[in-house]
């Protein structure tokens, strides 16, 4: 039986200025935007290419927004990902390369904080 995760949710404090960083600046594609009742809006984003998608809003989560660290997304080419996040106005780190992959570090306007890996070649 396959699991497919499908959908992160993560914290944010204004759902607007995430919406519009990870859309304008990060590049994800903004997939839904439904203010379901007074309290509840729920805003779905997915990386370009990808079958997993995160959850911003209002009511949906229970955690602190900038909480979430450790998400992670993979690239074919990590200088170009650097070059786009630059020039989108990102804060990202340099280019990182270890043994297991080569990354570059930023944080959305809350401080959840994202890796993206460059793959090592595979044998």
């Amino acid at each position: 039986m396959d699991w497919k995760l499908e959908l992160v949710v993560i914290p944010v404090s204004d759902v607007d200025r995430a919406k519009a960083f990870y859309t304008e600046q990060v590049g994800f594609h903004a997939d839904h935007d439904q203010r379901v009742s007074e309290t509840l809006r729920f805003v779905q984003l997915t990386p370009p290419g990808s079958a997993c998608s995160i959850a911003i809003g209002e009511d949906i989560v229970s955690g602190e927004p900038g909480s979430v660290k450790g998400l992670q997304i993979v690239v074919p080419d990590i200088h170009a990902a650097h070059a786009h996040l630059v020039a989108h106005g990102v804060a990202v780190s340099e280019v990182q390369v270890l043994a297991w992959g080569s990354f570059v570090f930023f944080d959305d306007p809350d401080g959840n904080h994202w890796a993206v890996q460059q793959l090592p070649p595979r044998n």
